[in-house]
């Protein structure tokens, strides 16, 4: 028997459809999936993808990624008002890669925790506000240098809430608003640290 051709598979991949594979590969390495060799090896084959069959098998013995932004080939959410809602249940989420921002992020850290990036995100709204819940395992929030954080409406649970952003406001930056509790393992707001400017840098949108 041979397998049906996939049409879908010689469509060219772009940066967000690396970086989210990449991504993928590195919970997978963190899970304990994948070794540092692999992971490596994998991760070169990635970032230098150009289809989405090239894309494709480097992901298929790995588990679903819960939460993760988007599926390859698939557009970003319009937002339509509705809020966008994280649980990180056992395995975790991420929304991280290229989204449009909706007015409300709903983000649950259950006992996987939960990652929610804005650097390569669409935010279309002047101000946008996340509502978190740490629960036991915790959330990271990364924003771009020049978005203000306001955290002065969510309550720091056992874990707190630590805002380590810097810097003033860009003119036309979002604000965004904190609401919600840090749980027992807290929250983080922070902004990409050196590994991930590094692949913003060498994967521009």
């Amino acid at each position: 028997m041979t397998s049906e051709p996939r049409p879908h598979a010689k469509l060219r991949a772009s940066y967000e459809d690396r970086e989210a594979v990449a991504e993928r590969l590195r919970e997978a390495a963190g899970e304990g999936r994948l070794d540092l060799e692999e992971l490596e090896e994998r991760l070169e084959k990635a970032l230098t993808a150009k289809t989405y069959g090239d894309l494709e098998p480097l992901i298929a013995d790995l588990p679903a990624q819960p939460g993760l932004a988007r599926s390859l080939g698939s557009a970003p959410p319009a937002p339509d008002g509705r809020p966008l809602v994280l649980k990180g249940g056992i395995h975790g989420a991420n929304q991280v890669g290229r989204w449009q921002v909706p007015p409300k992020v709903i983000a649950r850290g259950g006992l996987g925790g939960v990652k929610v990036d804005y650097s390569r995100a669409d935010c279309a709204w002047p101000e946008t506000e996340i509502e978190v819940h740490g629960d036991m395992a915790g959330i990271t929030i990364i924003v771009p240098p020049g978005w203000e954080v306001d955290t002065s409406g969510a309550d720091p649970g056992f874990g707190g809430i630590k805002n380590k952003t810097t810097g003033e406001r860009l003119r036309g930056a979002p604000v965004l608003r904190l609401t919600g509790t840090g749980g027992v393992a807290g929250v983080t707001v922070r902004h990409p640290n050196r590994w991930e400017r590094r692949r913003l840098r060498d994967n521009p949108a």
